[in-house]
């Protein structure tokens, strides 16, 4: 096997890789507070706050760490599996030039275990592969026993030298077209898995490998293993993958949301990808001087991906092409597809997910799946609330955004997950009788459960009343409407702007101590003639919603086209609001699947649009539509004295825009929304019943 002569890694060029993605934010960051209100010191809490604030803020979060008590419950009670020490040192062949499909030359680094006289250590050792379109960097060498980092420090990933130094083989893989690989890059195209494919193979195959191949990491890279996961067949050497906040359903969780484009993540991913994908090769020649007699090639590879991919993707996008709608392109990308597969090739699933995250819908929705996979029921149903549950696929979801989701700390969680199904270690985890480890965002506490939608849990009507009530029960009969108009923009405040700018505002803002810019407004700054609330009395007693969430709203509009906002917020006694989540809907696409959606209990919760162009029609105007909004699921425990809120919109700026063929048809709507028995608008949630 030909490789490149080893060398050392270099840490700071894989820190730099690292920044660079962080920088990127920084400048979304920068450009965002130079328009909004100056950064405060960060306060201690009100009393009242739900526990994921850290101060009076909509923007701040929690810290990433995985609290001892979920790694206990990862695993059967009475377990005794315990982290062994580093023994091993590190080192590194960088660069190596792996055949890909079609022979397109794919790079990888190994890092590799040693001994105290700095000699690869025999092994046999199991192989922890990660893929990364971010650019891997370059690798290097510790003595044994030296501290290392810990796995995820960003949403690139790369080498994981705390496994390596407790006996894995590391393999970090540029995606093809993107780092010091050759090719073209495209969004989650399928080439991807058939190259991985092979790169597993040349893992299993590696001097002191035993055979047997693992794979990590967050973001694009836990998607690319539940991909992979479910294109490479059964008996494969891979057999177990640890994927953080990753994606069900690419269209509907991040690319758009109810079928409006996520102008936000969409533009800003569009052009950290180009960036990187001309700049890492470049770079990389500093610390590898033999790549500069293949940098030309790759170079150009790179750069005629742009146009293939950067520049068609838009122009099909903006210009309403079938990439606007969830078509045989998004399809061919969505994990939820491959569920089924991955749990027939028998390959064991640790998911990691954010309540805040990009990805907040699809996570339980994965978990799920396979869990439903596993007992041989359909992968997109609800599971049943006594439905047996299997270690081999747990969920931890906690109170996250994307950049700190993918930054968490599981070393530890990851250590166990693979000396499980690589090492034939008796840790527990495939026995746990809990394995969806959800956060409440009320109480600061985890609920150690079972099945998503959640075990206990029932339905709960809200209907819109006058005054902007939002009660049980029916509302009066002959109740006048409300009326919004629709607005091309409205506040930038507000929880969306920094949960699909990846957390990009708020953690470096909390990194040094202030809240970001807008954090200490409550939600009230954003309503205008744009936005309507509705907010319950006082509760009695604490209300714990959990798990999807549903608002119908029944408008007449005097536009052909419609666009609507529901955010759901709790309210503390103060008045300052606490937005959860939030859902959307383009009217044009409001058409149902029944099929596909979730009625449970009588009642509709998670309805599912098909956004197919076969599927969209115009609306009436003049004439009461209903409008299914599917919101984006929650775990929070409301408690007793503070309020529960929705406030409906037209408007979620800068996430959410409109085409442009759209804004004629949208432009001087006013919606009138239903009061009226007769045609009732309601929140439709799921609620757990109070702690004994």
């Amino acid at each position: 096997m030909q490789r490149p002569s080893e060398r050392p890694r270099s840490a700071a060029s894989v820190r730099g890789v690292q920044a660079s993605v962080l920088a990127a934010l920084g400048v979304l960051a920068g450009l965002l507070a130079w328009s909004l209100p100056a950064a405060a010191t960060v306060p201690a809490p009100p009393p009242g706050s739900p526990a994921v604030e850290s101060a009076p803020a909509s923007l701040v979060g929690l810290d990433p760490t995985v609290p001892a008590s979920v790694l206990a419950a990862s695993s059967a009670p009475g377990s005794h599996w315990a982290p062994q020490p580093a023994v091993y040192g590190t080192a590194s062949i960088n660069d190596i030039p792996v055949s890909g499909a079609g022979g397109t030359t794919i790079r990888v680094d190994e890092i590799y275990p040693t001994l105290a006289d700095g000699a690869p250590a025999p092994g046999p050792f199991p192989v922890l592969l990660t893929m990364t379109p971010y650019g891997k960097g370059q690798g290097g060498s510790s003595a044994p026993g030296s501290a290392a980092a810990p796995s995820n420090g960003s949403p690139t990933g790369g080498p994981n030298d705390y496994l390596v130094e407790r006996g894995f083989i590391d393999v970090v893989m540029d995606v093809r077209g993107t780092g010091d690989s050759g090719g073209q890059w495209g969004l989650f195209d399928p080439i991807q898995q058939a190259d991985a494919i092979k790169v597993v193979d040349w893992c299993a195959h590696l001097p002191h490998a035993d055979g047997k191949v693992g794979t990590y990491g967050p973001s694009y890279l836990g998607i690319d293993q539940l991909l992979l996961a479910g294109a490479i067949g059964p008996h494969s050497p891979l057999k177990a993958i640890f994927p953080m906040v990753a994606a069900n359903d690419i269209y509907r969780d991040t690319a758009f949301m109810g079928g409006l484009v996520d102008f936000e993540f969409d533009e800003l991913y569009l052009g950290l990808t180009g960036a990187l994908n001309e700049a890492n090769p470049v770079v990389d020649t500093a610390s590898d001087p033999a790549l500069l007699a293949d940098l030309a090639g790759i170079e150009l590879d790179h750069t005629s991906g742009l146009a293939s991919y950067h520049a068609a993707t838009e122009a099909n996008v903006l210009g309403g092409g079938s990439e606007a709608y969830d078509g045989t392109y998004w399809q061919l990308r969505n994990p939820a597809n491959v569920l089924a597969r991955i749990v027939a090739n028998g390959i064991p699933a640790y998911l990691v997910g954010g309540e805040f995250d990009l990805f907040q819908n699809g996570e339980p929705l994965n978990y799920a799946g396979l869990q439903n996979a596993y007992d041989h029921r359909p992968v997109g149903a609800p599971m049943l609330p006594n439905q047996p549950v299997t270690g081999r696929y747990q969920l931890l979801d906690g109170p996250w955004e994307h950049l700190n989701g993918s930054s968490l700390d599981v070393d530890e969680l990851e250590l166990e997950w693979f000396d499980t199904w690589l090492k034939g270690e008796h840790t527990g985890m495939a026995e746990t009788p809990t394995p969806l480890h959800f956060y409440d965002l009320g109480t600061g506490t985890w609920d150690e459960t079972t099945t998503y939608p959640f075990a206990g849990a029932h339905p709960t009507t809200f209907t819109f009343r006058p005054g902007g009530v939002l009660a049980p029960g029916r509302p009066p009969v002959h109740a006048a409407p409300r009326r919004i108009v629709w607005s091309p923009s409205g506040s930038p405040c507000g929880r969306p702007i920094d949960q699909w700018a990846m957390g990009g505002i708020s953690v470096p803002a909390q990194t040094i101590g202030v809240l970001p810019p807008c954090a200490d407004a409550d939600n009230t700054t954003q309503i205008g003639p744009w936005a309507a609330t509705w907010t319950t009395p006082p509760l009695t007693s604490p209300l714990t919603i959990a798990g999807p969430i549903e608002a119908t709203v029944v408008a007449a509009s005097t536009t052909p086209e419609t666009e609507l906002v529901a955010e759901v917020e709790e309210v503390t006694p103060n008045g300052t609001s606490f937005p959860l989540t939030e859902g959307a809907l383009l009217g044009s696409l409001r058409a149902v699947d029944p099929q596909r959606s979730w009625v449970l209990g009588g009642t509709l919760l998670y309805p599912y649009h098909p956004y197919t162009e076969a599927s969209a029609r115009p609306v009436a105007p003049g004439k009461l539509t209903t409008y299914e909004i599917q919101i984006f699921p929650t775990f929070v425990t409301i408690a007793r004295g503070d309020r529960l809120r929705v406030t409906i919109s037209t408007t979620d700026t800068p996430h959410l825009v409109p085409l442009p063929e759209q804004l004629p048809e949208l432009a001087g709507g006013v919606y009138a929304i239903s009061q009226d028995a007769a045609a009732p608008s309601s929140l439709s949630v799921d609620v757990l019943p109070a702690a004994p």
